[in-house]
């Protein structure tokens, strides 16, 4: 059984109109974008089963886009959700009705504003909103505006932990969001902390709450200080130590402790662990992948007390009362999320049985971040 001749004839017209068409199975409609910007549908007439109807319309499209009726391979989703599909059919994938084939168009390299723009029309859903603004270009045009606003409106209906950290993160980027939109995003981390990671993630330096910076350490920022000079030359600890010492470093610290104090999900502390040692990344100086806490600090001290690195013991030797500091950054530049796997994979665990069973890793972690504020008793 072929398409209705109705249909058939006007699914042509459209196809030769159309820059992009979606399929609505449940109200049987076939929606086309066409160039002009405007919207049109029709309505199926199947003449035999719906599901086989539907099979033949997108055959349909298929023959007429890319030659083939075989349509949109779907089992290659983890291919081209990776970013893999070729940036030379983007515009054509979006004429086949095919809800995998749009995914593939928002996960491509090549991605444009005015294809995203298209794409968000043929599915206009927050994954694929997410997927786009991790696109350079449709954050700078003037999609990135939109798919952002839609985010932050999705937020208070999004129930998975990973998704809203990177919501948060994402409409945080380049300004596509106003900065009275940013501060509700922060409060709203007041009682749910797992926004206030979307925030460390891409706004590190520029939190919305700044901390005054560190007292005990404020000689060391001035530029007579040695610290300032060992900075100027280029030496990365002293680099990182000057940073944290000030308003954005001691406003990160604060923003880490305050989500590693009560995580609510998996998700918050695997985040929290990546985002530190991205932070920390310039001055990792050790190798291994530690799955314990107590390995990893033994190392850190053995590492300071065999001066093998050159700008470390410069450092210490130009201001020793800072070494609890150095191993502090140290250890977090290390605690990366292999040291809570060996938890994870044994509980399933969240809220507060979750932060008793993390304890080993958590409780060095938020050490740590109170030492570098000057404030662990």
């Amino acid at each position: 059984m072929s398409l209705s001749n109705e249909d058939s004839l006007r699914l042509n017209v459209l196809l030769v109109n159309a820059v992009a068409t979606r399929i609505d199975e449940g109200a049987l409609k076939v929606h086309g974008l066409l160039k002009d910007g405007s919207e049109t549908q029709m309505l199926l007439n199947p003449n035999c089963h719906v599901d086989q109807y539907v099979k033949q319309v997108r055959e349909l499209f298929s023959s007429t886009v890319l030659g083939s009726p075989g349509g949109y391979p779907v089992f290659l989703k983890r291919w081209t959700r990776m970013g893999q599909t070729s940036d030379a059919r983007l515009d054509e994938l979006l004429m086949l009705g095919e809800p995998e084939a749009v995914v593939a168009v928002t996960c491509a390299p090549g991605l444009t504003d005015e294809i995203a723009e298209k794409a968000w029309w043929a599915m206009p859903d927050a994954a694929n909103a997410r997927r786009m603004l991790k696109n350079i270009q449709v954050v700078q045009g003037k999609m990135g505006p939109i798919l952002a606003e839609f985010l932050v409106e999705f937020l208070p209906f999004e129930e998975n932990p990973q998704a809203i950290i990177e919501s948060v993160s994402l409409v945080l980027q380049g300004n596509i969001i106003d900065k009275e939109t940013q501060y509700k995003l922060w409060k709203k981390g007041m009682q749910k902390n797992i926004f206030r990671l979307g925030f460390l993630k891409t706004l590190a330096d520029d939190l919305p709450d700044k901390t005054c910076v560190r007292p005990d350490r404020e000689q060391h920022l001035s530029e007579q200080s040695k610290l300032h000079h060992l900075a100027q030359e280029g030496n990365r600890f002293a680099c990182m130590l000057k940073k944290l010492y000030c308003e954005q470093g001691q406003s990160y610290l604060a923003g880490c402790e305050f989500v590693i104090k009560k995580p609510a999900t998996q998700e918050a502390v695997v985040s929290l662990l990546e985002t530190l040692t991205h932070y920390f990344q310039s001055i990792q100086v050790l190798d291994h992948c530690y799955s314990d806490m107590d390995s990893l600090i033994a190392d850190v001290r053995q590492y300071l007390a065999s001066n093998q690195d050159h700008e470390l013991s410069k450092l210490l030797e130009a201001v020793p009362d800072i070494e609890q500091d150095i191993q502090s950054m140290l250890v977090l530049a290390h605690a990366g999320v292999p040291v809570i796997n060996p938890i994870f994979a044994i509980t399933d665990a969240i809220g507060s049985l979750m932060r008793k069973k993390i304890a080993p890793v958590a409780s060095p972690v938020n050490d740590c971040l109170k030492t570098l504020q000057g404030s662990l008793q």
